[in-house]
Order: structure tokens, then C-alpha cells, then sequence
């Protein structure tokens, strides 16, 4: 099955006066990536967040952002100031202030720079009201990221067959290129054979050498076959119920290591040109593909 890494999704929920939203971008990645703005408070979420994400997306660069709204009806943020602090840090404020004889006042500004002095008061059943609905909106955000990038897969994965179908048939053409060759092969092994018999008594291991040498040199039957395995292996993964990404790729890497044979055997004009058509479409491919989760 082929599904594409980029893509986005949203989702929304609200209740108890608190509204959420979600907003969830993937890009390619070879690993799973996550990336959320989770407010500080629901840190101790952040394994509960990756989990939900986990179930649904094996691969990609994610990127989460949660915005959350408190209407009318939602409870204020319990926030309480420690004032005994807040002295304290006044206190020495003044003194600092005395001891490097500077004119300028105290201000509150100056003493709310002490984050430290507020305290949030959160309660647990607030948290939890507020993880629930991030957990609802990330659901819908990533089921429909998931929509985009099936959809997304779809039309790859047309592309994708059209391009190995070309290849396919360059394979082929390849192929019987090589066969209607052998003729013209053994006319020239024909002449080094005479060349050694003009030259010099007859040398039957320096005859079998070249025989051996040629016969490896030219003949390509092995590559496409292996070939042809390795087509017929990229359109299962294609139509298969797993994710293809991996498979693929690593499919169109045996690809390349075939066709970069055959290219160095290939000593006939026609037959290097479709050999270089076909490295085009398998890095066409290539760059596609990591794309695919």
C-alpha cells in the first residue's frame, strides 16, 4: 500500500467552556518524528500524545499545534501569587538599589520579572478535561491527515506503476537487443581466434580464457532476469496492505545495482542509450519514493 508522508489534518472539540483545536503537518522522514507545542502543564501527556500518534503513522516528520481557548463557562486559571516571595524579592531589590545609589524607584515590574513568585494551582480534573479534549481533536486532526495522504498515495502510486512499466519494457527491449547481438559477437571472437592462429601456434587455454572473458562480458540474461524478479516484487509492494516505502526503496537500490551491469557490459550504441533511459526512470522513481511511508 502506498501512502504519502506530507500532508494535514485539523480537528476541534469543545466542552465545559474550553475549546480546542489541532492542526497536525507531516513531511518525509525515514524515522517517526513528533513535534507538539503541549502546554507545560500536560508535559506528563507528552508519552500518552506520541502513543496516540504512534497508532496512527509509522512514518514522517510531524509537527502538532494545539491552541486551546477558554470561554465564559470554563473555570479561571487558579494562579496565586506567593506575596512573602514577592517581598523578599522587593526587599533586596531596595537594597540593591540603595547599596549602587540608584535614583530610580522600585517598580512592580520590576519585581513580576520573578516568574517564580506565581504559582499555578491546576488541579488534576481541570488537566484532565483539557488532555481529553486535545486527545479528541489530535484523533480527528490525524484521521484526516491520514484521508490526505492516502489520497495523495493514490495518485503516486499510478505514477509510480506507469514509470516501472516503461521500465519494464525497456527491460525487455534490452533484452532482445542482447540476443540479436550474439551473432555479431562470435563473428568478432571468430576473428581474435584467427588473429591467434596467423599470429602463433594455438594456445587452447588463451582461446577458453578469451571465450570465458567474452561470453562474461556481454551476456546480460542474468541481470535481466533478476530484473524482471525485482519488477514483479515492486508491483506486489504496490498493491499489498503494508506500508511499501521500505520495501521499495530498498527494491529500487537492487534496480540500480542490475542496470549499472548491464550498462557496463553494453558495448552497442542503441543498447547504452536504452540502459541510460532506464537509470533515468529509476531515480525518477528513486526521488519519489521518499516520499512513501
Amino acid at each position: 500500500m502506498i501512502t504519502s508522508m506530507t500532508g494535514f489534518g485539523s480537528g476541534e472539540a469543545s466542552a465545559h467552556g474550553i475549546s480546542v483545536s489541532v492542526e497536525v503537518r507531516s513531511l518525509n522522514s525515514r524515522f517517526l518524528e513528533i513535534f507538539s507545542n503541549l502546554p507545560k502543564k500536560l508535559y506528563f501527556k507528552e508519552f500518552e500524545l506520541r502513543e496516540l500518534v504512534k497508532g496512527k503513522l509509522s512514518r514522517g516528520k510531524v509537527n502538532i499545534t494545539i491552541t486551546i481557548e477558554y470561554g465564559p463557562g470554563a473555570e479561571a486559571t487558579p494562579v496565586k501569587a506567593n506575596l512573602d516571595l514577592a517581598e523578599a524579592y522587593y526587599n533586596e531589590l531596595q537594597e540593591i538599589r540603595k547599596r549602587l545609589k540608584i535614583k530610580d524607584a522600585v517598580r512592580l515590574e520590576d519585581v513580576v520579572r520573578f516568574t517564580d513568585i506565581f504559582k499555578n494551582n491546576d488541579s488534576n480534573e481541570s488537566s484532565e478535561k483539557e488532555w481529553t479534549l486535545i486527545a479528541k481533536a489530535l484523533t480527528t486532526a490525524l484521521d484526516k491527515l491520514n484521508q490526505m495522504r492516502q489520497q495523495e498515495g493514490r495518485e503516486l502510486s499510478r505514477d509510480l506503476h506507469n514509470v516501472m512499466k516503461n521500465i519494464e519494457r525497456n527491460v525487455e527491449k534490452i533484452e532482445k537487443m542482447a540476443q540479436e547481438r550474439l551473432p555479431l559477437e562470435r563473428q568478432r571472437l571468430r576473428e581474435k581466434v584467427a588473429k591467434i592462429f596467423d599470429s602463433d601456434e594455438l594456445d587452447m587455454q588463451r582461446l577458453e580464457m578469451e571465450i570465458v572473458l567474452l561470453a562474461d562480458k556481454y551476456d546480460i540474461s542474468e541481470e535481466c532476469v533478476r530484473m524482471q524478479s525485482h519488477i514483479k516484487f515492486f508491483h506486489e509492494a504496490l498493491k499489498g496492505k503494508d506500508q511499501a516505502g521500505r520495501t521499495i526503496n530498498f527494491l529500487l537500490q537492487e534496480m540500480n545495482r542490475e542496470v549499472n551491469t548491464m550498462g557496463s557490459k553494453a558495448n552497442d550504441a542503441a543498447l547504452a542509450q536504452t540502459v541510460v533511459a532506464t537509470k533515468e526512470d529509476l531515480e525518477r522513481l528513486r526521488e519519489q519514493i521518499q516520499n512513501v511511508e
